[in-house]
């Protein structure tokens, strides 16, 4: 691994300009003596905003990879942050072609040894894998963090076939993002570029909501239709507090070479990320890009093809600071079964016939879907969404139970409406009835099925949870609870049904031996260094109208606002949700999202009011949105959307 630590230059706005002409903006760091001793080039690759959107995690990151001999790329997609053109969708082919194209002329410069890595989490972490999926010859390696195979399956779009509310959340973020201004003092022309984005921008959720099934639309960018293109060596990492989890023993079991770490965390880099312990990911890191572009060898294809962290049973709680647990190596398992009956979770079959027909605000315990602003956002104790499930318990186990893997459920069922969902939840309940969630999944039975449901007529499923590592202790139960719908995570189906279960079971991949690993602490450069003007603050609030009897969950997100005091520009966000339901009335589902942005320099004050609301009929989706622009107080740009989408067996 590299050890000597060379002197770096950080070049805030460097212009690269692809084939049609299009500026784009990076930020680089690179060792001052680059031009004498080429180095190879690591891409980071987003539309977060490198001037002040992705500063915090940038600032820990990229110097110090640097340091140790690489050039660091951070580049603002087209149409984001400080980049020119306009960006119409996610992944589209003229991102990855500019990803491509930028890759093309790093490899080219003198102070360049002609071989590129690409890393990014999330969006950065879908498109490094995409892009190596294009096998651009430069392209060595890349490391993928919470990113997936599947964007139809396994991203924030649909789940199970099920439409996740996550679907208008994000694009009500990224209709915030994508609607900010360039840094006035980087662009001359960053007022023409603003209102030009403003004018230009799509809303997303409208043309997601125009493939609710897996179509050619999200076959694209969906590495799992073509794991063989990718040449490039793939270091996958992800968190069991996370949406991504799935990806990471695919890619392992899919693509030959590639390594992969779950450790307990949410949506973050493993150097700072929560719920702890945090690991020496830049260290990794490094032994990674060392081996796969400078030729080093740090022993990397010697490492286990999976460490992942096997958390202890604890307590529910929506946040954690620290897991229990310990870290494995290429964890072997043998399978359990228990079969749903109607004494319970029992090891031997038996008789079963059980409806369910929850209320429409169960799983208001589910916490989010995606865990990433470090609010109380995660799976609350059960109790009470349990307590509108049908549940089945487990006698106490004899011993303790270490789940590895992705629980499997196998389920014949029947319901009285041509559209029914199915939430189903692998819960650790505690000595005194308390549930801890262990891991989920949701299922839209028509879609499995790929037609309406025919009422009374039984039908097999077969539904995989995502993937955990969790440890039941002895003397404690499981108990595998399903509902009918999981509000606010999914939207639900146009009638309220009633699913009746006529047989089930639940397999289990119990851990059996493992290695044991140990990672080097978290190391990282200096912090992004700021002036706070307003501290965060996160809140999620549970409500109930008494009079009218609809349940809302109100989130409040105050991301603070602050001056970077290397270049004095102010920033700060505020975003607020809110998801409406009847307990009783599917129909009367709504949610509501609202982001207001700031940006401020030299006197010059600049803010969006981005809003969206979405709400459904028997027959169709709804859609608001509205975005406004103000400099100094004074609005100078306003436009409203509206739009009616089909609903198709959602």
């Amino acid at each position: 691994m590299t050890n000597t630590l060379r002197e770096i230059e950080e070049h805030p706005d460097l212009g690269i300009t692809v084939s049609d002409g299009t500026r784009l903006s990076a930020r680089m760091w690179r060792p001052v003596d680059a031009g004498d001793d080429p180095v190879p080039v690591i891409l980071e690759y987003l539309p977060y905003r490198k001037r002040d959107g992705t500063c915090a995690r940038d600032a820990l990151t990229h110097p110090y990879v640097a340091q140790r001999g690489y050039a660091c790329l951070r580049v603002d997609m087209r149409g984001n942050g400080d980049s020119h053109g306009l960006m119409a969708d996610e992944y589209t082919q003229q991102e990855l072609d500019d990803a491509a194209q930028v890759i093309t002329w790093a490899a080219a410069q003198p102070w360049c040894n002609g071989n590129v890595g690409m890393m990014g989490i999330s969006w950065g972490g879908f498109n490094s894998l995409q892009v190596a999926a294009m096998a651009p010859a430069p392209l060595k390696a890349i490391i993928t963090l919470c990113s997936t195979v599947d964007r139809f399956a396994d991203d924030i779009h649909y789940k199970g076939g099920c439409l996740l509310n996550e679907n208008l959340g994000w694009g009500a973020t990224m209709w915030s993002y994508s609607s900010r201004a360039p840094d006035p003092a980087l662009r001359p022309d960053w007022r023409e570029m603003w209102l030009e984005r403003l004018e230009n921008e799509p809303f997303l959720p409208s043309v997601w909501l125009r493939h609710q099934s897996r179509d050619a639309y999200w076959q694209h960018g969906s590495v799992c239709e073509s794991y063989d293109t990718i040449k490039a060596k793939v270091l996958a990492i992800g968190g069991w507090g996370d949406a991504y989890k799935n990806a990471v023993p695919q890619i392992v079991k899919n693509i030959p070479g590639a390594k992969g770490i779950l450790g307990p965390w949410v949506h973050k880099y493993p150097h700072f990320a929560v719920p702890e312990p945090r690991i020496g990911f830049l260290q990794e890191a490094l032994r990674w890009w060392d081996r796969w572009l400078k030729g080093i060898d740090t022993g990397v294809e010697d490492d286990p093809d999976l460490r992942s962290y096997l958390m202890d049973g604890v307590r529910p709680a929506t946040w954690y600071t620290e897991r229990p647990g310990r870290w494995l190596a290429d964890p072997q398992s043998e399978q359990r079964t228990w079969f749903l009956t109607d004494t319970g979770l029992t090891p031997e079959q038996g008789s079963l016939h059980h409806t369910v027909a929850s209320p429409q605000d169960t799983g208001a315990d589910a916490g989010e879907y995606c865990a990433i602003w470090l609010g109380p956002e995660l799976p609350g104790d059960q109790r009470r969404d349990d307590a509108l499930s049908a549940c089945f318990d487990s006698a106490p186990l004899d011993s303790e139970l270490s789940i590895t893997g992705a629980p499997v459920i196998r389920l014949t069922l029947s319901a009285d409406r041509p559209v029914a969902h199915i939430a189903i939840r692998l819960n650790h309940i505690h000595p005194d009835s308390a549930a801890t969630r262990i891991t989920y999944g949701v299922l839209n039975l028509a879609k499995h099925l790929g037609h309406p449901l025919v009422p009374g007529q039984r039908e097999e499923i077969h539904l995989p949870l995502d993937h955990i590592a969790y440890t039941v202790p002895a003397g404690h139960r499981i108990r595998v609870a399903v509902s009918t719908a999981y509000w606010p995570l999914i939207w639900p189906a146009p009638e309220a049904a009633t699913v009746t279960l006529h047989s089930g079971s639940i397999s289990i991949d119990a851990l059996t031996t493992a290695g044991y690993w140990t990672f080097s602490p978290p190391d990282a450069a200096a912090p992004w260094q700021t002036e706070e003007l307003r501290a965060e603050a996160h809140i999620r609030r549970q409500e109930t109208d008494m009079v009218t009897g609809v349940t809302s969950l109100v989130i409040e997100d105050d991301f603070g606002k602050r001056r970077d005091l290397d270049h004095g520009l102010i920033t700060g966000s505020v975003a607020r949700e809110r998801w409406d339901i009847h307990p009783g009335n599917p129909l009367s589902a709504r949610g509501t999202c609202h982001w207001t942005d700031e940006l401020e320099r030299n006197g010059t004050r600049l803010r969006t009011e981005a809003r969206c609301a979405m709400w459904s009929d028997a027959t169709h989706f709804h859609i608001s949105a509205s975005i406004e622009a103000f400099e100094n107080d004074t609005r100078i740009y306003h436009k409203d959307i509206t739009d009616k989408i089909a609903r198709d067996l959602l």
